[in-house]
């Protein structure tokens, strides 16, 4: 600020005050405490820069958090938790299917629809499949549907690229738990959010995901930016996400988090739990980036036009 003033200052008290500043400084220099005091501010400011990078390390995870829905150490059993939300007008600009397209909207947990056995046998299953090739970046998919699955900067057709190799991959018994955990899943949808199980249809994407903190190689590695299901995938009506590992203890980061206007709401991912919402801008979202460990999930989708619906994977019987 003397500095400033001194530029400003016209003739004679510029020459004034540009004395008293140097008969200051002159006076600091010479002063004993000079050298104690400067140490004494280097301390402070070490401390403090030391502090508030402690506590950004320590709060960076819950910075944009305003509220916790679940945490992890909780248990959701057997009735899912149920948050409503006004429905978006997302819907209004797609067909409507009644006993399917969303009436009310929401978001939901519950740990009772999958067990921690089975969650672990469906993580194993992934690591398996993801082991075979894995994107350069953090994230990778693995896609039993479509056989979409990471390698590099790209993506390949696992049952094309790896043939008969699946077979020492996969097992019939890895696809019919697939199978009876993605009808687990549909059936509890429908009955928290009143609709015909029958009128709704499995949809792509359909996937496993392997998340860490590597750094992403390509726009596919880049699974934390803010985004609308319905918007994004047009035949989404229904999302759910099985997680496959457990927040802290597995992985850090990472978490699923809603974006409302009066806050972020997140849910600490738990081996088994499984989260599911409707996909139109009521449940505008994203994912925490992963700062450590590795983080396994499963997005289920679910579509109300037939037109858009895929079916199970299943294994070829073996010749």
């Amino acid at each position: 600020m003397a500095q400033v003033r001194m530029r400003t200052a016209k003739g004679a008290n510029a020459s004034e005050i540009e004395k008293k500043i140097k008969r200051g400084n002159a006076l600091r220099q010479s002063s004993p405490w000079h050298s104690s005091r400067v140490l004494l501010v280097l301390l402070l400011v070490t401390t403090c820069v030391c502090g508030a990078s402690m506590w950004l390390y320590l709060s960076s995870a819950d910075g944009d958090v305003t509220e916790t829905l679940v945490r992890q150490a909780e248990l959701v059993s057997p009735q899912p938790r149920v948050y409503a939300v006004p429905c978006s007008e997302d819907y209004e600009q797609h067909k409507r299917f009644p006993g399917c397209t969303p009436l009310k909207c929401g978001r939901a947990v519950t740990d009772g629809v999958v067990t921690r056995d089975e969650a672990q046998q469906l993580r194993r299953l992934a690591e398996r499949g993801l082991a075979l090739a894995g994107s350069e970046g953090g994230a990778s998919i693995l896609d039993l549907h479509s056989g979409a699955l990471s390698m590099g900067k790209q993506f390949v057709n696992i049952y094309r690229y790896f043939g008969d190799q699946i077979d020492e991959v996969f097992t019939q018994e890895d696809f019919q738990l697939y199978r009876d955990v993605r009808r687990r899943i549909q059936e509890t949808i429908a009955q928290t959010f009143d609709l015909d199980m029958d009128l709704m249809f499995l949809t792509k994407p359909t996937f496993f995901s392997r998340i860490n903190s590597t750094e992403a190689k390509t726009q596919h590695d880049e699974y934390w930016h803010p985004h609308i299901d319905k918007v994004t995938y047009g035949s989404f009506d229904y999302t759910s996400l099985l997680y496959l590992t457990d927040y802290g203890t597995d992985f850090t980061g990472g978490r699923f988090i809603f974006m409302d206007q009066d806050g972020n709401r997140t849910v600490e991912p738990r081996t088994g739990r499984l989260s599911f919402f409707s996909s139109g801008s009521e449940n505008l979202h994203r994912v925490e980036r992963v700062t450590w460990g590795t983080r396994y999930a499963i997005t289920v989708s679910f579509t109300c036009d037939h037109a858009h619906s895929i079916t199970d994977p299943s294994l070829l019987p073996a010749a």
